[in-house]
């Protein structure tokens, strides 16, 4: 059975006192599902502070971006080895945050997918439909596209390590939540295009999560699914207790899987 992962992303949020607060309550409320791994992506000044907050405790450590470089010219930029030396483990890449704001294509993630395998970090990849996808019917077609260009110089043994985010992007922080149903659906689809490409044996270990409007009243039903291995969760993950909740439904389907 694949571990379920429940990732916090903060995006633009938290001080570093926040940051402290928010971890020691947050490790008080989860001892008792050690079956789930949890990580959290702090804004880029916080990850020393929150990784060594984390140590010595099953919580992981993980980065909202990077730079694809090791070092350079690039003002305003992250290199992978930075996120290693503050013990990143894992990096979220290709959100639909960064494609829309800050003008990122596909070509530009598959060079950051490329830097994180190097640099021995595990890479959380977004992809989604727009709203027009998906009122087009056109879901799949976009999934498919991005994976593909995404992943088209990955090589099989990397893949295998690689952590897909299914964020529909009309859900990412607006309330609305793909049902459990459309959900599976669409994770389950990129399970299958992920066998197309590496393999079954790939597809069944890859873990792909849902992300969009992720809430404690909506997780359980959202990772009892088949194919949903765990939660990306943005606003829920900016309090504590909501995201502690999220980590215990993830327990809960787990149990009833």
């Amino acid at each position: 059975m694949r571990t379920k992962l429940v990732a916090a992303n903060w995006k633009m949020h938290k001080t570093l006192r926040d940051s402290k607060e928010f971890v020691g309550v947050l490790l008080s409320q989860i001892k008792n599902t050690p079956e789930i791994e949890v990580a959290l992506a702090p804004p880029f000044t916080a990850l020393a502070t929150v990784g060594e907050t984390l140590k010595g405790s099953r919580v992981r450590l993980a980065a909202q971006n990077m730079h694809f470089g090791g070092q350079g010219a690039y003002t305003g930029e992250i290199s992978p080895a930075m996120l290693r030396d503050v013990a990143c483990t894992y990096v979220i890449l290709g959100h639909s945050e960064r494609r829309q704001h800050f003008g990122e294509d596909d070509d530009l993630i598959n060079r950051k997918l490329v830097a994180a395998f190097e640099n021995q970090l595990i890479p959380i990849l977004c992809v989604g439909e727009s709203f027009q996808e998906r009122h087009a019917q056109a879901t799949e077609k976009a999934l498919e596209r991005q994976l593909r260009a995404d992943l088209k110089t990955i090589a099989v043994e990397q893949a295998s390590r690689l952590v897909i985010a299914y964020e529909p992007v009309w859900a990412i922080g607006t309330g609305e939540t793909a049902s459990p149903t459309d959900a599976e659906q669409g994770a389950r689809f990129l399970r299958e295009l992920v066998g197309l490409l590496y393999g079954s044996k790939i597809a069944e270990s890859v873990r792909i999560q849902y992300g969009g409007s992720v809430k404690p009243e909506n997780a359980e039903d959202l990772l009892s699914q088949l194919n949903i291995d765990g939660a990306l969760v943005g606003g829920a993950s900016l309090d504590p207790h909501q995201f502690a909740a999220i980590v215990r439904a993830a327990a809960r389907a787990m149990k009833h899987a």
